[in-house]
């Protein structure tokens, strides 16, 4: 199966300093280079017979296809940046200055303390299933819901940082 790529204008920015003419390469050959991770990770999940690998490969096929997505999106607003355009960028410029700082930083601390109270959660359930660790999935699944909830805390960290 092949992954399919958007027919967006990845052509390197016009007038571009050397700097952001380096990062675009960097961003797009990145991008490149997770389209040919993801055609892997698809024939590996079809062409196995084991059910557990084909579901851990298609959380693998999930990240990478963001992972893609976000590259991409790096690119695109960075060239956006580089030529002036008035559009609005693929990743929106930081301006949670601008927004209603004291509601956003009362929901982002509600948000930090409920991951908080979640990654507890998840530590605590992560135990439960030592004994079970090699013989299901399930100890991987609330491993990655881990490392997701500590991404969720930095993303709101940041959040909160920043809107200050």
């Amino acid at each position: 199966m092949k992954i399919t790529d958007v027919n967006d204008d990845m052509s390197p920015p016009r007038g571009a300093s050397v700097w952001e003419r380096e990062l675009f390469d960097h961003l797009v050959g990145h991008a490149q280079r997770e389209i040919e991770i993801l055609e892997k990770y698809v024939a590996a999940a079809a062409d196995t017979g084991s059910e557990a690998l084909a579901y851990m490969i298609a959380l693998l096929v999930e990240d990478e296809r963001r992972h893609h997505g976000q590259m991409k999106a790096l690119a695109l607003s960075l060239k956006g940046e580089a030529e002036f355009s008035t559009e609005n960028p693929a990743v929106p410029r930081l301006d949670l200055k601008t927004s209603e700082t004291e509601k956003v930083r009362k929901l982002t601390r509600t948000l930090i303390e409920n991951e908080k109270k979640d990654a507890a959660a998840l530590k605590n359930l992560r135990r439960q299933l030592d004994d079970v660790a090699d013989t299901t999935l399930w100890a991987l699944i609330v491993d990655t819901m881990r490392i997701d909830t500590e991404k969720h805390l930095a993303i709101l960290t940041f959040i909160d940082k920043h809107s200050k």
